[in-house]
């Protein structure tokens, strides 16, 4: 009897938590794309590669090394027409003191909802959840010192979870803040735009596909991330400056109908 309770007790406690976090992130998802105040954006660094370089970079930043951010994200919001003034409101947090669970290279569903499982745990012990959590997407940069093959980051609408990988050199950080956007764009419903060899997809993947003539584009759309100078060939956007959101993600983010 006591081995069909423990063995009933562990998948009835795993479905209850299952249903919980089903519940209470279609809450989330629905309330976070209102747009009717701006959403709270917490960035929690993270020494990804235990090194002191890394570590002194981290020392350095302010509220205002991620301003840009916040600047970029309301001028397109204007342009869009979006009656909030100011869409995210994105502020530093105390850094985490260990990484995040990775995601899965070979990503079947079973272990993609395993690793959910973990880095929700692993959010829940560094960052315990509270009434803000509606409003409030926590960010995760885990910084590196130079390494070209840093893991994928991911951004999660179910938890507004995201978490960036990162180089904690100063050169890099308009760059940085590319990759935070478009992970904070995940949150809030937008989808990837380019494809399996990284480059954007037409006409999603454009920040303008109706330009005449087509290329050179001017920007990247920033869930693209690449500005597509032909059909097959792009480069990376510098800055948030060299990115725009266009009328797609707007859609997919609740911007516009």
């Amino acid at each position: 009897m006591k081995i069909f309770s423990v063995n009933f007790l562990r998948p009835a406690i795993l479905f209850s938590t299952m249903v919980f976090i089903f519940a209470f992130s279609t809450h989330q998802k629905v309330y976070s794309r209102l747009w009717h105040e701006p959403l709270d954006v917490v960035i929690y660094p993270i020494n990804g590669d235990s090194t002191k370089e890394t570590q002194h970079y981290i020392s350095t930043l302010t509220n205002d090394s991620f301003a840009e951010i916040d600047d970029w994200i309301a001028k397109e919001a204007s342009r869009h027409g979006l009656a909030q003034s100011q869409p995210l409101r994105t502020v530093l947090g105390k850094p985490a003191k260990s990484v995040p669970p990775l995601l899965p290279q070979e990503q079947g569903f079973a272990k993609v909802l395993w690793w959910g499982l973990k880095l929700r745990y692993w959010v829940f012990r560094n960052t315990p959840d509270d009434h803000s959590n509606l409003r409030r997407i926590r960010v995760f940069v885990s910084y590196h010192q130079g390494r070209n093959d840093l893991p994928h980051s991911v951004g999660l609408q179910k938890g507004l979870i995201g978490v960036v990988h990162a180089f904690s050199l100063p050169q890099q950080t308009a760059q940085n803040n590319i990759v935070i956007a478009h992970e904070i764009l995940h949150t809030v419903g937008a989808i990837d735009k380019y494809s399996q060899a990284g480059t954007p997809i037409f006409p999603h993947g454009y920040a303008n596909p109706e330009r005449q003539p087509l290329f050179p584009q001017r920007y990247a759309e920033i869930m693209a991330g690449e500005v597509p100078t032909s059909t097959y060939t792009s480069h990376m956007a510098t800055s948030l400056k060299s990115t725009r959101i266009n009328d797609i993600t707007a859609r997919e983010i609740a911007w516009i109908k």
